[in-house]
């Protein structure tokens, strides 16, 4: 059974979809996570939880830029 370039590369994106979208997903549940879990700890003020807060704050970014990468290349999806 011979694959065609047409098949193979419908799979190939139908994949990488799916990818973006697991990826997309994931590193929006751990951006919910560390911002609550940052709020929660910020409320104490015992060294450990300061500690978690400035562990928190420095993870935070990152996905927050991703984030907005995710955001904004969705928004140029729908209007183009």
């Amino acid at each position: 059974m011979a694959i065609t370039v047409t098949t193979l590369t419908t799979m190939t994106t139908v994949t990488a979809v799916g990818l973006a979208l697991a990826i997309g997903a994931a590193s929006l549940a751990m951006l919910i996570l560390f911002l609550t879990t940052k709020e929660l700890a910020s409320t104490r003020g015992s060294g450990v939880s300061l500690r978690i807060v400035r562990f928190l704050s420095i993870a935070i970014v990152p996905l927050v830029v991703a984030f907005v990468v995710i955001a904004v290349m969705k928004i140029i999806e729908i209007l183009v």
